[in-house]
């Protein structure tokens, strides 16, 4: 049986291209003892990807997560037919040796020193789709779930900034906060983006590419001042939401999107955090989620039930077709998605 997977072939200089990226075919050996073979339903793009690469040695299968279903096994915790997510990159097929319980050699170096076994079987979402698994209840979900409550620990009637807040984790981080009873301002860089964020429960959402004065806009936004930020981007964007932080704000940083696309030897410019940091007595932390991993079910579930509640609103941006991975995963960096961007195999 042949498998298809995208190699990456060089190192990104500045935005990835398709020409960066190798389809090739493989032929897959037969499953020994303890083995599953796995084919991809839907395949994960995220900007994580973009920076772990950076650390590992070209030609190499490209990273990444999947659900999948086990089409043959030799391995009784996974039976035939059962579905599961896991770290098999971007594949079609996958044979996985689940004797280690551990990542192979391209999985992200945080996930190879946890305690995150590289296939799991999927939770049972019930009546939810499971490309849910992927999104609002698989990593981004538990990303702005613990990233949020567990740094920020929002209080009712508390302002929160989300910057990136139409993506897959900022859009749930924003709602996470109203669920909360916060006020809710959101960063995205489209009208239409804005215009979703508000119809989800954002109380504003501005515009960050065609805002004349983004600090009179947040100002008027934040009239209080800020309480939490959930930093996805930062930059110069973050820097300017920190001068309107208030007393003893608390600051979760979980990416930096806004560098992720430089190219090589640029350096972002960006006034030193250290002064309103101390000012204002700011508690900035940033984390991976692997830290709350071994928790993940009661995010998991707790979104699920916010779901169906109708407290929280999913969107997905899905690209058909596994030969797309390249340009769903530039697309996902450039923002063309609102909301979870996945592949649909």
């Amino acid at each position: 049986m042949k498998a298809e997977k995208f190699t990456l072939v060089r190192h990104f200089d500045g935005f990835p291209k398709t020409t960066d990226f190798k389809l090739e075919s493989e032929e897959l050996p037969p499953l020994k003892d303890g083995e599953v073979l796995c084919e991809a339903e839907f395949l994960s793009v995220d900007p994580y990807m973009r920076g772990y690469v950076r650390s590992m040695t070209p030609p190499v299968t490209m990273i990444g997560s999947q659900i999948a279903k086990v089409i043959d096994s030799k391995n009784k915790e996974f039976p035939k037919g059962s579905y599961v997510f896991g770290q098999m990159g971007w594949r079609s097929l996958s044979v996985v040796d689940l004797g280690t319980k551990s990542f192979d050699k391209n999985a992200p170096e945080s996930f190879r020193r946890s305690k995150v076994a590289i296939l799991e079987l999927l939770p049972d979402l019930g009546d939810l789709p499971r490309s849910y698994g992927l999104g609002v209840c698989g990593m981004p979900g538990t990303t702005a779930y613990f990233g949020f409550l567990e740094l920020c620990q929002p209080k009712e009637g508390e302002t929160v900034v989300v910057t990136g807040a139409a993506g897959a984790v900022g859009s749930l981080v924003g709602q996470i906060a109203k669920i909360k009873g916060c006020r809710v301002i959101g960063f995205a860089g489209t009208d239409d983006k804005c215009a979703w964020l508000r119809q989800i429960g954002f109380d504003v959402a501005i515009n960050y590419k065609t805002c004349a004065d983004i600090d009179a806009a947040l100002k008027e936004a934040a009239p209080k001042g800020i309480d939490c930020y959930f930093d996805n981007v930062g930059g110069m964007l973050s820097h300017r939401i920190r001068q309107q932080m208030n007393l003893f704000g608390r600051i979760s940083v979980c990416g930096s999107i806004s560098s992720y696309n430089n190219k090589t030897g640029e350096v972002s410019q960006v006034p030193v955090p250290e002064s309103t940091t101390v000012s204002k007595q700011l508690r900035i932390e940033g984390f991976n989620v692997t830290r709350w991993w071994h928790r993940k079910n009661e995010a998991i579930m707790q979104m699920a039930t916010w779901v169906r509640e109708g407290k929280i609103k999913v969107q997905e941006h899905v690209t058909q077709g596994f030969h797309k991975m390249p340009q769903a995963f530039i697309g996902m960096l450039k923002g063309d998605n609102t909301g979870k961007a996945i592949v649909k195999a």
